[in-house]
């Protein structure tokens, strides 16, 4: 198992700055991941990943599974090789993805069985697939094979979900022989006490990192924080806290607001291609009348590519157009917009004014639609 190291530098109530030490680098926390679910960031290459801000991305076990395959990307050198990323790459155990988009699945003790989104076949997902698949890929941060259940779900299922995660979990120590460190996962829903139960049998066997799941799937949006929030209450002050799957601006600022040091979701580079943008004016549609005009830049506090180089009217006859580099430009500028505000929590944390950014930020015109 591969080398890990987290070291809290700068407090500021239950907010935390730090550093994270992997084989392939350092990132600083708070940390967003970019997601790239077949080891590209849509549309963009690795270098103006870096150029954005990126010190690690995600990748996803059950896509690079189906295609191209684990073992050709072990072959090939692993991930980073194959998708030319010197820095820490963490990859999700694909359970999720075969649950949510595959057909025909069926879930036992043994793991996932599914049908291939790709030609139908059968596949199962056990524990100690999703590790040999992550040894493959040699990432740096591994996820566990968990159980997450879609909100609201009866108790009974989120017992069940909470038992079969922690037993899972211990058959990825068991199995897993690659150069990463894995991560716990804890599951539980909205039912606090199976959230203690999860985070204490997580702890027993012991992980250089623990992950926050079971959050952002059907359960109201202003649950988010607190559950978030309660649970990394429940987890070592000394290891990272990483939050899977959120979300909105100001949900990352209020989950850090609660301890929670890492987060990935596909928003911002979703909303890239579908012409939604992020700027600190408020949400902005690219494809509205208004801006075919504009000669003003997307966001004037905003140094990225498209900010700087290029008009409101430009940005718009892109999409408008269906042009590839609209898209492009539109995931630089809401990646470069989501890195900035992790860099500006993190000095906001040092400078032990954290709650004052937290209150300025949240009374913005960034949270909001731009009029």
């Amino acid at each position: 198992m591969g080398t890990f190291g987290f070291k809290v530098e700068a407090v500021d109530g239950p907010a935390r700055a730090g550093v994270a030490r992997s084989g392939h680098g350092d990132f600083l926390t708070p940390a967003f991941m970019p997601v790239g679910t077949a080891g590209t960031v849509k549309g963009i290459t690795t270098a103006e990943l870096r150029v954005a801000g990126a010190d690690i991305v995600l990748s996803n076990t059950y896509h690079l599974f189906l295609r191209p395959g684990h073992r050709v990307i072990g072959e090939l050198g692993g991930l980073h090789r194959f998708m030319n990323w010197s820095g820490p790459i963490l990859t999700d155990s694909g359970g999720f993805q075969a649950f949510s988009m595959a057909d025909r699945v069926k879930m036992d003790d043994r793991g996932f069985e599914f049908s291939s989104i790709l030609d139908g076949s059968r596949h199962l997902l056990s524990p100690e697939l999703s590790m040999e698949i992550q040894a493959a890929l040699g990432s740096d941060i591994v996820m566990v094979l968990d159980e997450c259940p879609a909100l609201p779900a009866p108790r009974k299922r989120l017992e069940e979900a909470v038992a079969r995660t922690t037993a899972w979990a211990r058959r990825c120590v068991e199995s897993y022989d690659g150069p990463g460190v894995l991560f716990g996962i804890v599951q539980g829903g909205t039912c606090m006490d199976l959230r203690e139960r999860s985070a204490a049998e997580l702890q027993e066997i012991g992980f250089p990192g623990y992950a926050v799941g079971g959050v952002a799937v059907g359960e109201p949006e202003d649950q988010i924080a607190g559950i978030a929030g309660r649970t990394a209450a429940l987890l070592p002050e000394d290891k990272p806290r990483y939050l899977m799957g959120v979300g909105r601006p100001q949900d990352l600022v209020e989950a850090v607001a609660r301890g929670l040091d890492m987060f990935d979701c596909v928003m911002p580079t979703r909303n890239a291609r579908n012409g939604t943008l992020f700027t600190s004016r408020g949400k902005v549609n690219i494809k509205r009348a208004g801006h075919q005009r504009d000669p003003s830049p997307l966001d004037p506090e905003c140094d990225c590519e498209a900010c700087t180089k290029y008009s409101r009217a430009y940005l718009r006859h892109l999409f408008m157009s269906n042009e590839i580099l609209g898209h492009r430009l539109h995931t630089i500028h809401n990646l470069t917009f989501y890195l900035r505000l992790m860099r500006r929590m993190r000095a906001a944390i040092f400078e032990g004014r954290f709650e004052a950014f937290r209150r300025e930020f949240m009374s913005s015109p960034a949270v909001g639609v731009e009029p």
